[in-house]
């Protein structure tokens, strides 16, 4: 706050005082009072006012000084109510009050949308739950009666299963500390369960897998990273080459820091101006966009959602027409902090 600004906002008060000491003046030379008192009574009124003008001028700033370092010191500026000290003027007193009752009332807002996203994300996952009876019932009449048209139907079903999981996964991911278990898994089971998990897409496109070096151990939640890994592989799938034989290599590196899993493919990659938003909500991509792919651009971006809050590193490098290479890296320790 600036001394020129406070003084405008006191301009009235001074318009009156000098108003007041005009008065003074014409009335004392009425009387014929002495120099003195007509020098001294506006000099001590100018003074005093000055002194009060000054102090008050001082103990504001100081204060909104304070509170404008603590504000931007904070992350989450809506606690500046809790940390403030109270000012002894009553101005900063009654902005004090405001900023109480406006925060109370922001957070029962936040409260009224939270229990409500709570609730549409409980009937999602209810919903998700119910619709796999209905699949998992149609693959079991599809087993039975095999020929051309149930062999398509299933292809489709498996692509109805990948859109649930990932509808799941997406309600779930900005509550991951509710449903996760971080312990020591070992990336061989993991790998493992995720290739089951894709076994009829990855016979019938007749893609060779290559894994080595995987037995390792890493502390995180198995049941995610095998989600991370459907989707990594199912991209693969989705992006090969149909002219020549596809191969994804999974394989790990243990280093002294983190032990990294790599997921390369030999498909038809990424351009190279398309690296740096692949982990966007909703990016596409020029081959995404593709009639053949068409792609919803969610997978990567969940992808790099859910190991943002797992404490686990994401990144892609891809060489287009030729390669892509896309790894996960867990930091070594005992435990994972959620955000």
């Amino acid at each position: 706050m600036k001394f020129t600004e406070f003084l405008k906002d006191k301009m009235l008060q001074i318009i009156l005082i000098i108003f007041g000491l005009i008065t003074i003046e014409i009335f004392l030379l009425a009387y014929h009072i002495g120099n003195f008192i007509k020098i001294y009574i506006p000099s001590i009124i100018i003074i005093l006012y000055s002194i009060t003008i000054i102090v008050e001028y001082l103990i504001k700033k100081q204060f909104y000084k304070n509170t404008t370092n603590l504000l931007n010191e904070l992350e989450d500026k809506y606690l500046i109510t809790e940390i403030i000290k109270t000012p002894n003027f009553t101005e900063g007193k009654k902005l004090i009050e405001i900023l109480e009752q406006t925060n109370k009332s922001m957070i029962e807002k936040v409260n009224q949308y939270k229990y409500a996203q709570e609730d549409y994300k409980e009937y999602i996952e209810l919903w998700i739950h119910e619709i796999k009876i209905p699949i998992a019932t149609s693959k079991m009449i599809i087993e039975n009666n095999k020929n051309q048209a149930t062999k398509s139907i299933d292809e489709e079903l498996n692509k109805v299963e990948n859109y649930i999981e990932q509808a799941l996964y997406y309600a779930r991911s900005n509550t991951v500390e509710k449903d996760y278990y971080i312990k020591k898994s070992n990336l061989k089971e993991i790998v493992n369960e995720s290739i089951l998990k894709n076994k009829t897409t990855l016979i019938q496109e007749k893609i060779l897998i290559n894994t080595h070096d995987l037995n390792i151990n890493v502390s995180t939640d198995s049941k995610w990273i095998v989600f991370i890994l459907n989707q990594i592989i199912q991209n693969s799938v989705k992006y090969r080459k149909k002219e020549e034989q596809s191969e994804i290599e999974i394989y790990a590196k243990k280093a002294k820091e983190n032990v990294t899993l790599y997921i390369k493919d030999n498909g038809i990659g990424i351009k190279k101006g398309e690296i740096s938003r692949i982990f966007e909500k909703g990016f596409t991509g020029t081959n995404g966009r593709t009639a053949s792919k068409k792609s919803t651009g969610i997978g990567l971006y969940l992808c790099k959602k859910l190991c943002d809050k797992l404490g686990i590193g994401i990144e892609i490098n891809s060489i287009e027409n030729k390669e892509t290479e896309v790894k996960l890296i867990f930091p070594n320790g005992s435990h994972v902090d959620i955000k």
